[in-house]
């Protein structure tokens, strides 16, 4: 079973419309010509498993689906529990709980990022390279062989730089793949480089593939811009040998306050926590609370417990708590 909590302001009558999640989000009503096969019907569709009221006048619905409604992966699964039922009214989805084995298994995770840096005993440190447009390879080179040298582990492009002409992607990951080189060979450390992964969805993993083949060590993807399939395609596609680190552009547009009381869209803990890793990310980034942008430290906290807790097939992954951070 997956069971998903709804949150309903005080004006909703939610007992109703958790009726109307269980039945118009799953099979649906039937007439007398399907009376015959009820029990398969009814086998589709989703049980009301609780409904609350809050301490603020709203109300929390657990509704439980059936997990043979999906096909075990995000997309069908998002259909599922808010597609249409998105477009209704006031409804926030809170929580997600899917089974272990549920979604798309991370490359390595959090241990396999630590074996990668050899870095067990400490927080792995990252960097992202600054200014964000405007450099070329060399640059990117250049700030690097500094960073390295000084102790960073991993560093980033910025989300906001893709494929352009003043620094292709592919030039870039060349140029740093030098100095990772250089700086293995002077220190015995691994430094990961997550280039970020642009264009159309019907060349993203062709261009991954390309990267990895030619030295890439790590990748970042903005999965809310090009969808938690895109994640689950990279982290499934085997010729891909490098961890994927997924950034939450556009987070803020599905999810609203990260204190859980917007009346729509979907809680961070769910699209950066629970999604991001049944997807298959083995690092996702999340505004840190002590960070430049408005983030709860109980919505920072949720997230990173969700990540890199153990949990059967789907392994820990990496928490990183970024934007803004200086030391």
């Amino acid at each position: 079973m997956i069971e998903v909590t709804y949150r309903f302001p005080a004006h909703i009558d939610a007992n109703k419309q958790a009726q109307v999640i269980a039945i118009g989000q799953t099979s649906g009503s039937w007439g007398a010509q399907f009376m015959h096969r009820a029990a398969e019907l009814q086998s589709h569709l989703a049980q009301v498993l609780s409904v609350e009221q809050q301490p603020d006048g709203s109300s929390w619905a657990r509704i439980g689906f059936p997990v043979a409604n999906t096909e075990g992966d995000i997309g069908t699964l998002l259909t599922m529990i808010f597609g249409k039922y998105s477009l209704a009214g006031p409804a926030r989805v809170l929580d997600v709980v899917l089974p272990a084995d549920y979604g798309t298994r991370a490359k390595c995770g959090l241990e396999g990022l630590r074996k990668r840096t050899g870095v067990f005993d400490r927080p792995l440190i990252m960097g992202i390279f600054k200014p964000a447009l405007g450099l070329n390879a060399l640059d990117h080179a250049q700030l690097l062989r500094e960073v390295a040298m000084a102790g960073l582990d991993v560093i980033k492009d910025d989300e906001i730089l893709g494929n352009l002409p003043s620094a292709p992607t592919l030039h870039r990951m060349r140029a740093c793949r030098s100095v990772i080189d250089e700086v293995k060979q002077e220190t015995g450390r691994e430094i990961l480089y997550a280039v970020n992964v642009t264009g159309r969805a019907d060349r993203l993993n062709s261009m991954a593939r390309e990267l990895v083949q030619k030295g890439a060590n790590a990748l970042l993807l903005n999965v809310l811009v090009y969808g938690y399939p895109a994640l689950e395609a990279l982290a499934a596609d085997r010729e891909i040998e490098a961890p994927i680190f997924a950034h939450p552009a556009l987070a803020g547009a599905w999810g609203g306050a990260s204190d859980g009381s917007a009346d729509y869209g979907i809680d961070y803990a769910v699209s950066l926590g629970t999604l991001m890793r049944h997807a298959g990310a083995d690092a996702v980034l999340y505004p840190a609370h002590y960070g430049s942008l408005p983030f709860t430290k109980a919505a920072e906290f949720r997230i990173r417990d969700i990540l890199r807790a153990p949990g059967g097939n789907q392994q820990p992954v990496m928490p990183v708590p970024s934007a803004g951070i200086h030391p």
